[in-house]
């Protein structure tokens, strides 16, 4: 099952994607689940609305493989400062979410949410000071292609674009040269009735023409889901609602449940596709099995 990703070995195609708050779900938040990303040897990424401070998180698991998820804000200092920071810390990718030029209509329950709870990285880069819990900051509305050039000024890490769904803007993606795609309909919660990313994916593929790497996320929820994500040409898949599940259930050791469950199940169906290897996974097996 063993496989890479921007050229660092992971234990399975299945790995963590950005989701924010996760102290609301566990009292160590994020520090757990980077800890479970490790015992696991996946990649974990952290996101922007991180509610455990970067430095903490990566002390949690100190050889992890983090990437980090941007949401960009309008503050151009503070997105250089994130990056820097992330650099430093010993991250390996920059995830720049781009299907969010605002926040969709999101239907939320009423809960009583901890008021302690704090965004430690989006503090004022003069102040350094933390964001005020559970504030969503505003998001850069007005971030287009040409801006990667600046990013790309900013850091030597590779960068991946996550939110694309069309072979249009694979194709720019590409162009502009970034290093992978996350094909992903940001888990559903932006835009109804948007295209699943799972019936995305091959177009996507098509586009970029094995020039650069390619993943998914969104309605995993099986090993063979993974298998058929692969099939269609996925390099990895991330899981973003389920490591929530498990570390409301039981912190990091929840989480790992979580990534044991979907690997002994992606191994049974690599197993029963005669799948040796995941470079043995192809479209013949979506054509002749069936799947």
């Amino acid at each position: 099952m063993r496989t890479t990703i921007q050229g660092e070995q992971i234990s399975a195609p299945i790995c963590i994607a950005p989701t924010g708050f996760h102290c609301l779900a566990w009292p160590d938040g994020e520090m757990s689940t980077a800890r479970a990303a490790r015992a696991a040897d996946v990649c974990y990424i952290t996101s922007t609305y991180a509610s455990c401070s970067l430095e903490d998180i990566v002390a949690a698991a100190p050889e992890g493989l983090r990437w980090y998820q941007l949401y960009v804000q309008p503050n151009r200092q503070l997105n250089k400062q994130l990056i820097q920071k992330v650099e430093s810390l010993g991250f390996k990718a920059l995830v720049i979410t781009v299907d969010v030029p605002k926040i969709g209509n999101r239907r939320y329950n009423v809960m009583d949410l901890k008021k302690s709870l704090l965004l430690k990285n989006l503090g004022s880069p003069e102040k350094g000071n933390s964001a005020p819990y559970l504030q969503m900051t505003p998001i850069d509305s007005a971030i287009c292609w040409d801006d990667l050039s600046w990013f790309q000024s900013l850091t030597r890490l590779p960068i991946i674009l996550k939110g694309i769904l069309t072979k249009e803007d694979a194709e720019l993606a590409v162009k502009h040269n970034v290093q992978g795609i996350i094909v992903s309909n940001h888990g559903g919660r932006q835009l109804d009735d948007v295209p699943a990313s799972i019936d995305a994916l091959m177009e996507v593929v098509a586009a970029v023409k094995g020039k650069i790497e390619v993943y998914v996320d969104g309605g995993v929820r099986t090993g063979n889901d993974v298998l058929k994500a692969l099939a269609l040409g996925a390099k990895c898949i991330f899981l973003g609602r389920p490591i929530l599940w498990g570390l409301a259930y039981k912190g990091e050791h929840g989480v790992e449940e979580v990534l044991n469950i979907l690997k002994n199940e992606f191994h049974t169906s690599m197993t029963l596709t005669g799948c040796r290897s995941v470079a043995e996974i192809n479209r013949d097996l979506i054509q002749f099995s069936r799947l």
